[in-house]
Formats: structure tokens, C-alpha cells, sequence
């Protein structure tokens, strides 16, 4: 039912004329929430160029650097397998602004850090904070959203992972260099209140609990629920929903788990390239500092718009595990071009094209996980699905590092986003020929 519809079906609304518009603020406070905590990510990316950072805290080698990225990730894909099923006990609301709290602690440590240790202690914490916050995007996107509008709520969260390394790619090059990089995490930790009180204030868990959404928006969300095929469960928001309940309501779908594998390469690319750009476009093709800041902030400034068209295409096309195919094609043809290609420009080039294709896969994803899995199971099956990719993204970073320093170029480092891609595309074509 449109929203024309509505209206017409409501006599009894009075002078409410008009659906109110809530879960699209809703949505933008995703958005933020994303933002932030990608710019406490992608920190680290610059700071393991920074000689003032490498000397400070000991660090010597590519290896070591990786596991700053590393670190974080396992910390992260444990914690979302454990902690996200809160978010089905004690919801969205609450969760995510527990974990952002956490993060805000780990930024002060993580500027307060005297050695290697403590600041690798700071990107477990972060790693936990951060944990439970996929989860809840995917909840309240789910609870908040009819079907045929989630391909793009998902794209305007999503779009904070791309415009956030875009932004903080020359912002952090630029305050490393005046201020030092301790200051960047003390800035990290004051904006990170912002999507804090966002959350707080302006989100509830459910429409339904939301004063600021009148009863035609209510309606319109619920009509457009009930058309789903779990729409049986008749979940008003108001009980609680049981762990095991959750679990069993997605473990034994097939389609959940392939689509899970798909992910583990996603997240494996996208972590991978983020701490390896700055690096790769400095040491191995000799761009000058002020050039690496901005060439790095490029393939993001794409993704912002394939993430964009995914949302668009995730609620258009029957079949959404096509844009899962057209990602893993783009990042594989062009990071194996941006790994042989003599010439830096066009290296360049290639790079930021196959990194900016990576942004296709998110939304779909998010919304083929929303639409395969009950609500009462959504927190924990993307607590699962994010928390497993993310710990095997984990390798990624210190791979990468490995496999350069065992080749010594950055083409064999580059050989691993390269076999990540080949294998989600295969992930891709069978969710594909099963009508996914």
C-alpha cells in the first residue's frame, strides 16, 4: 500500500493529512552513527604512515602494522557473534548507544597510549565498542522499514562507510601534520558524542514507541510488514524474544549462510584495501604525502554513489545477488590491473575504481540478510553474519602484510583482495542461481 493509499484508508487521522517522515531521520542518525565510527577506523590507516606515530610507539615492518587493522578485527567479529543477541533482549536503542560509549573511552586511550601495547589494547576496546553496531543498523532498519523501502535505508547507513574514508583520508593527513597524532584520536572522541545523543534522543526501538511518528507513518510501515513472509509472528515490539528463538529462526537457511560466505570476502576487501591504500599509494607508487591523502580519499568518494545505486537496485531488481556479481568483477578487475600496470597514474586509476566498487555489495547485502532472516532474529543473524566476516577480515591486513614482505612488492599483497574477490563471486553466481 502507498502512502496516497493511506491516507485515503485513514479517515479517522483528523488533520494529520500526511504520513510523518521519522524513519528517514531515523535512518540519517544511522548514517551518522556509521560515519563516526568509521572515522575512529580508518584513523589507524593514516597513522601507520606517519614516522612521528611509527617512532613513538616502536613499530617497525609491515607486519606490525597490519595488526593494529587485525586487532581490531578479531576483537570486532567476536564481539558481534556474542554481544549482538542484546539488541534482541534489550533493543536497538539502548545497544548502540552503549557501544558508542565504549568507543569514545577507547579513543581517549588510544590518544593517552604510551606503547605499541596500549594502543593495540585501545583497538580491541574499539573492536568491542564497535561490535554490537552493525547489528543494531540492520534492527533498526528491519523494524523501522517496509520491505520495498530497506534497499535504500540500508544504502543511506551504508553511504557513512564511503563518505567517512573519503572525508578522513585528507582530514586526518591534515591534522597529523599540524597537530600531532595523539590529537587526532582526543578529535575522534568529542564528535563520537554527536551520533551519541543522535541515538538517544531522537531513536526509539520500534515505530510504535516513537512519539514522533504519527499513526499514518505507523501504518504505512506495518502495511508494508505484513506482506513479509514471516508476517505471521505479528510482533508488536512489546515481548521479549529469547536467544534461542532468535538463533533457531535463521540457522538452518541456507541461503543466510552462502550469503554470510559472500560477506566474509566483502569485508575481507574493504578492510584490507583501507589499511593498505595509504601505504601502497605512497611506498610502492611513489605519490607525495599531500597526493596520498587525496588519491585515498577517492575510491570512497565513488562508493558513495555505488552504494547509492545498490540501494536503488536492491529494491528493484528480483534478483539482488546480481549487484553481489557486478562487485566482486569490478574490485577484482581493477585491483589486479592497479597491482600490474608500470604507469602510477593509471595504477591509480584501476585502484580507485575496483576499491569504489565494493560499495555495491553492502546494501544488497544488508537487505538480502533482512529479507531471508524473521525480525526476531535480525540482530543475532547480523551479529553473526558481520561478527564471522569481520574475523576472518582479520587476516586480511597482517596477510597483506605478510605476502608483501615474503614477495617484496605490493602486487603479491594485492594478490589476496584478488582471490577474495574470485571467491565471492562464486558465492555471488550460486545465490544468484537460486533466485536470491
Amino acid at each position: 500500500m502507498s502512502i496516497e493509499q493511506m491516507n485515503m484508508a485513514n479517515p479517522k487521522s483528523g488533520t494529520q493529512l500526511k504520513p510523518t517522515n521519522q524513519r528517514w531521520l531515523v535512518a540519517a542518525i544511522l548514517f551518522l552513527a556509521v560515519f563516526f565510527s568509521y572515522l575512529d577506523r580508518v584513523n589507524v590507516s593514516v597513522l601507520v604512515v606517519d614516522p612521528a606515530f611509527l617512532t613513538a610507539m616502536g613499530i617497525s615492518g609491515a607486519v606490525a602494522k597490519g595488526m593494529l587493522m587485525t586487532s581490531f578485527l578479531i576483537a570486532y567479529g567476536v564481539g558481534n557473534v556474542i554481544l549482538s543477541p542484546l539488541g534482541d533482549i534489550f533493543g536497538p536503542r539502548k545497544a548502540m548507544a552503549a557501544c558508542i560509549g565504549i568507543w569514545i573511552i577507547s579513543m581517549v586511550i588510544g590518544g593517552l597510549a604510551p606503547t605499541y601495547a596500549i594502543i593495540t589494547i585501545s583497538r580491541v576496546l574499539l573492536g568491542l565498542g564497535e561490535a554490537m553496531h552493525f547489528p543494531m543498523q540492520s534492527k533498526f532498519v528491519k523494524q523501522w522499514f517496509p520491505p520495498q523501502e530497506r534497499g535504500k535505508a540500508n544504502a543511506v547507513w551504508q553511504t557513512g562507510m564511503a563518505v567517512a574514508p573519503a572525508i578522513a583520508m585528507p582530514f586526518f593527513t591534515w591534522i597529523i601534520h599540524f597537530s600531532g597524532w595523539r590529537m587526532s584520536f582526543f578529535v575522534l572522541a568529542a564528535l563520537s558524542l554527536i551520533p551519541l545523543m543522535m541515538v538517544w534522543w531522537y531513536t526509539a526501538d520500534y515505530p510504535r514507541q516513537s512519539k514522533r511518528a504519527n499513526q499514518l507513518e505507523k501504518d504505512y510501515i506495518e502495511a508494508g510488514q505484513a506482506r513479509e513472509a514471516d508476517a505471521a509472528e505479528k510482533n508488536t515490539g512489546e515481548e521479549k524474544q529469547g536467544i534461542v528463538a532468535a538463533f533457531k529462526s535463521f540457522a538452518d537457511n541456507r541461503n543466510f549462510w552462502l550469503l554470510t560466505f559472500f560477506y566474509m570476502m566483502h569485508v575481507s576487501i574493504y578492510f584490507g584495501t583501507l589499511t593498505w591504500l595509504p601505504s601502497y599509494l605512497k611506498e610502492a607508487r611513489g605519490f607525495s604525502w599531500a597526493a596520498m591523502g587525496i588519491l585515498s580519499s577517492l575510491p570512497f568518494v565513488l562508493a558513495v554513489g555505488t552504494k547509492i545505486l545498490s540501494g536503488y537496485l536492491a529494491d528493484k531488481l528480483p534478483r539482488r545477488s546480481l549487484i553481489l556479481i557486478f562487485e566482486m568483477v569490478g574490485v577484482g578487475v581493477g585491483v589486479f590491473f592497479a597491482a600490474y600496470v608500470a604507469d602510477n597514474n593509471i595504477a591509480a586509476a584501476f585502484m580507485v575504481l575496483g576499491v569504489g566498487a565494493v560499495g555495491l555489495g553492502g546494501p544488497a547485502a544488508w537487505t538480502v540478510m533482512q529479507s531471508v532472516v524473521p525480525s526476531k532474529g535480525v540482530a543475532s543473524a547480523a551479529g553473526l553474519m558481520n561478527g564471522l566476516s569481520n574475523g576472518v577480515s582479520a587476516l586480511a591486513p597482517v596477510a597483506i602484510g605478510g605476502l608483501i614482505a615474503f614477495t617484496g612488492t605490493y602486487a603479491g599483497g594485492l594478490s589476496y583482495i584478488i582471490g577474495c574477490s574470485v571467491v565471492g563471486c562464486i558465492m555471488a553466481i550460486i545465490l544468484y542461481l537460486k533466485k536470491i
